[in-house]
């Protein structure tokens, strides 16, 4: 058993955790702030996590897998501070996000296996010490009609890759593996249906919050789809053109 208070897009959570470790996974947000909201991971969590990634496998028709107690533990709270955060106007979205000269870019993927991750690294490959992973699988992103703000979090996927850090969002865009790379303009209607999808955990459904807010979010930021190769030139293609609109 584990008490401790995290920070996750601005507000303080106090964690009741069953294991040591998840601490150590949250470290790079500790906080001895007073906290906002608890949360408490029971047995219970974890069996729903396990028949939720279940339920996810199936629908995707990929291999059931067992994963680890702390494995749930850890998607159990990730799960609980995204619910709370929607009161906050704060949306999780499966996506690789990163800053650039204090800028952020998000990319989400068009079907499973299109290469985010390998997109963002190619960012990182280019644009070296000036470019930064803020999450690699799901930040979160504060929305308000001013603009939008992705933050880090310790949830990052298999590669584990995260920074503490809250950069404004300059633009999203939906990636498509293609024989060539060539970046354009979305429209909020055409993004929407694959936003709302990228929005939701394994087991849930849309509820009218998140509905909001992935709208809000379409509304907000400027919305790209790419077709790339897998050649480090992508992300100059992708910089060239979402780093120049307002």
């Amino acid at each position: 058993m584990a008490q401790f208070n995290i920070r996750i897009a601005g507000t303080v959570f106090s964690v009741t955790s069953l294991f040591e470790s998840t601490r150590d996974y949250c470290r790079s947000y500790l906080t001895e702030a007073p906290p906002e909201h608890s949360i408490a991971v029971c047995p219970d969590d974890l069996r729903y996590e396990q028949q939720a990634l279940d339920q996810e496998a199936a629908e995707e028709g990929l291999k059931r897998r067992k994963f680890s107690d702390p494995f749930l533990e850890r998607a159990a709270i990730q799960r609980k501070a995204a619910d709370f955060l929607l009161c906050r106007s704060t949306l999780l979205l499966h996506g690789s996000g990163i800053a650039l000269d204090g800028k952020g870019y998000l990319f989400a993927a068009a079907r499973c296996g299109t290469g985010k991750s390998t997109h963002t690294g190619y960012w990182r490959q280019v644009f070296g010490s000036r470019c930064i992973t803020v999450n690699d699988d799901k930040p979160f992103l504060q929305i308000t009609s001013g603009g939008v703000t992705m933050h880090g979090a310790p949830w990052s996927g298999k590669h584990g890759l995260h920074t503490n850090i809250s950069v404004p969002l300059q633009g999203l865009c939906i990636l498509e593996r293609g024989s060539e790379n060539r970046i354009l303009r979305l429209s909020p209607a055409e993004a929407f249906p694959l936003l709302l999808h990228q929005s939701l955990l394994p087991g849930t459904a849309a509820d009218g919050r998140q509905e909001q807010l992935v709208q809000m979010l379409a509304e907000t930021v400027p919305l790209w789809c790419m077709t790339c190769t897998k050649d480090p030139r992508a992300a100059e293609v992708a910089f060239g053109a979402m780093s120049t609109t307002h």
